[in-house]
């Protein structure tokens, strides 16, 4: 198993020491950061984004889409593995989970009011990701 798929597994104090208070609160408390706020909602730098707990590559930047909600959009994972998706009931609504298969940490939400052909639109925190310059 190669160590970009290999499961990840920390106690909690483990990521609040390696993540910043911020980061912990969404990736691992499930939390969102406010809206317009992130690094990443009106980024248009090329590369692929990677999950900030573990470093998984999540979402190439080529499928990223400006949504106007204020949080970076994409239409689909990089790779359908790499994510896993959880009913969520919090908050009086219905809405779908992503988290990173990796390490469990908490992405976004995924809607399906998204542009494209499987209509999605993937909601991702800014704290949950990482952008790293595309290789070659």
């Amino acid at each position: 198993m190669s160590d970009e798929t290999r499961e990840i597994a920390k106690t909690e104090d483990e990521w609040q020491h390696e993540l910043s208070p911020e980061q912990y609160q969404v990736l691992r408390r499930a939390g969102t950061e406010p809206a317009f706020t992130g690094q990443y909602w009106d980024c248009h730098d090329d590369g692929v984004y990677r999950c900030a707990a573990c470093g998984a590559e999540l979402f190439d930047a080529t499928t990223k889409f400006e949504s106007g909600t204020g949080w970076p959009s994409f239409t689909e994972p990089m790779v359908a593995d790499a994510v896993e998706l959880k009913s969520d009931t919090t908050h009086g609504m219905r809405r779908t989970e992503v988290v990173c298969r990796r390490c469990g940490g908490h992405l976004g939400h995924v809607f399906d009011d998204g542009p494209g052909e499987n209509g999605q639109r993937y909601c991702i925190n800014s704290l949950s990701l990482d952008l790293a310059p595309r290789n070659g």
